[in-house]
């Protein structure tokens, strides 16, 4: 094989290895504002705090600018096209162009000690990808160019916001950690405490929400909600599939980690004519619960089972609803959150007729499908 064949992949592969050295974080030098080879470590630490210094002054020149997919202009940016701006504006660096990209580029950090100018990424969907990249700049707070929410664009949100909380997957440096700590003049406008929704861009999915004096915990996560639901049954009677309907009036602290609710139900059972009105404390998550609770209710049916008719009433019964509550994703909107599931409940029954297996089960078991709207109170 001729030498010249040889060396034209390993060519290749060397200046594929000088290029990625070239554009691998930490940015330690090859950029204005970068230290001297011959810096004292001060004047290293002092040039690199400069250097995230002068990129958050540039990015702060592009707030209020709109959103628009794919962009990197001042006309509109996504949320890694405002940081390649940024960057390019401040510095003269070229970074990778995707949330993910800049998520392999970066030099990972723990939260604890992420400083301002470093990055914070998130997972906004159920994909698990990285999708959406921000500018860290302390305390919590961050500027990135949201695509949906109660405001789009280039705006100012904080992780002590649910929906960041929640969606919040790592932290990584463009820079070398600062020697000393240091703060940056946040004097615009931070984020309010409205609740945040989701939106899709390119690099990522975004939302946000712009105002001032976040008061908010990340613990805070007080909600109201309603839901309505079909009622579906194995129990077909006179051809009837739809059993009934539920619906729920919610308030409690659901949220991505363990929480409470206090539900008050409705469902009326169409086949067996009754109506009951469930009390019923939630224990779970967003995504699944348990709840239980007593019931008041009224009215009975004759019920044919094929072998013979049985009466069944619903009684009032301490322990009449016990259940279990599952949500397959979440559509986070600037109205709240909306959010289908499925619910398994066995409900209690009184029969007159002496007790049997199969149709006592099938008039005690309800299985609904429905959709829920959630609202964040704080």
């Amino acid at each position: 094989m001729p030498i010249i064949s040889i060396m034209k992949p390993l060519l290749f592969v060397v200046l594929i290895l000088l290029a990625s050295s070239l554009f691998a974080a930490p940015l330690e030098s090859g950029y204005a504002l970068a230290p001297r080879s011959s810096a004292t470590p001060e004047e290293r630490a002092q040039a690199y705090i400069n250097a995230r210094q002068r990129v958050i002054e540039a990015s702060r020149r592009y707030e209020g600018v709109p959103y628009r997919y794919g962009g990197m202009t001042a006309s509109g940016l996504d949320c890694s096209g405002f940081l390649c701006l940024t960057f390019q504006d401040a510095l003269g660096v070229a970074l990778p162009r995707s949330a993910s990209a800049l998520y392999s580029w970066v030099e990972r950090t723990p939260l604890e000690r992420a400083q301002p100018g470093d990055f914070l990424f998130f997972r906004t969907d159920n994909t698990g990808n990285i999708t959406h990249v921000v500018l860290y700049l302390g305390d919590r707070r961050f500027i990135h160019s949201a695509s949906a929410g109660p405001q789009t664009g280039v705006i100012y949100s904080s992780l002590n916001e649910q929906y960041w909380a929640d969606a919040y997957a790592g932290a990584g440096r463009a820079f070398p950690e600062a020697a000393a700590s240091f703060t940056i003049d946040n004097n615009p406008s931070v984020v309010n405490d409205s609740p945040i929704s989701g939106g899709q861009g390119r690099g990522g999915v975004q939302s946000g929400a712009s105002g001032k004096n976040d008061t908010r915990s990340s613990g805070g996560n007080i909600i109201i909600g309603v839901a309505f639901a079909p009622s579906w049954s194995g129990l077909i009677n006179n051809g009837n599939v739809l059993r009934g309907v539920t619906t729920q009036l919610s308030i409690g602290t659901f949220g991505k980690k363990l929480g409470v609710a206090l539900e008050l139900r409705s469902e009326y059972d169409n086949i067996l004519g009754v109506f009951r009105l469930p009390l019923t404390l939630s224990f779970g998550s967003d995504k699944l619960r348990v709840f239980a609770g007593p019931v008041l209710s009224f009215g009975g049916a004759s019920l044919s089972t094929g072998e013979s008719t049985r009466r069944y009433s619903g009684g009032t019964s301490w322990l009449g609803l016990i259940g279990i509550n599952a949500t397959p994703f979440i559509f986070r909107t600037a109205a709240g959150d909306f959010a289908p599931y499925a619910e398994a409940a066995w409900q209690s029954y009184f029969s007159d007729s002496d007790f049997n297996f199969a149709a006592d089960l099938t008039a005690s078991f309800r299985f609904s499908t429905g959709i829920r709207w959630t609202k964040r109170l704080r």
